[in-house]
């Protein structure tokens, strides 16, 4: 049960720190203004790991590299301590390789996930209270993978499907992924 108990909290704990992490990554490329609220809190909470890393990797372009490695950094510290608590016991040298890999797909996989609960926040939103505060931020970060489906799909009576779509996708997405990393740790 201790177990069980430490490996939920362990999730919980790591998914939410990826999910501020990959939020930073995300608010650089779009330019939101590093006044905002959100953007603070998120930077509030990673600055701890992101800004000792950004000695050695800066930030240029439209590109948070810092931010992006510290997310690397992040998942692969998950695998590991999954790995300890389930096992018990230290990693084989031969399983290195595998676990570098493990943790990028485990970064796209809390991106993906991040993605599918934005755009299920954004939705709700959009019935229950258009004029939240919250609204403009989730447009702005939704926007830049809502409009190209968009483009494609057809208004039909004034619903917007793009984020149902968009959910579709990252769902399947995610079962790819999930394979993947099966495959990756050769279970």
């Amino acid at each position: 049960m201790f177990g069980e108990i430490a490996r939920f909290l362990l999730d919980i704990i790591f998914t939410l720190f990826g999910a501020a992490l990959i939020l930073r990554i995300w608010m650089h490329a779009v330019r939101l203004h590093p006044l905002n609220p959100v953007t603070r809190g998120v930077q509030q909470a990673s600055n701890w790991l992101v800004l000792p890393l950004r000695k050695l990797i800066p930030a240029t372009g439209a590109v948070d590299w810092t931010s992006l490695v510290a997310l690397w950094l992040a998942a692969l510290v998950y695998l590991v301590l999954a790995w300890l608590l389930s096992v018990g016991a230290l990693i084989p040298p031969a399983l290195l390789p595998s676990l570098l890999a493990a943790a990028l797909l485990m970064a796209l996989k809390w991106a993906l996930n991040l993605i599918v609960w934005m755009t299920l926040a954004q939705a709700v939103l959009s019935w229950v209270n258009p004029l939240s505060p919250l609204m403009p931020i989730l447009h702005t970060l939704t926007r830049p993978l809502l409009d190209p489906i968009r483009q494609i799909l057809p208004r039909t009576g004034g619903i917007d499907f793009a984020p149902l779509l968009l959910l579709v996708i990252a769902q399947v997405l995610l079962m790819v992924l999930t394979r993947a990393g099966y495959g990756i740790l050769g279970i």
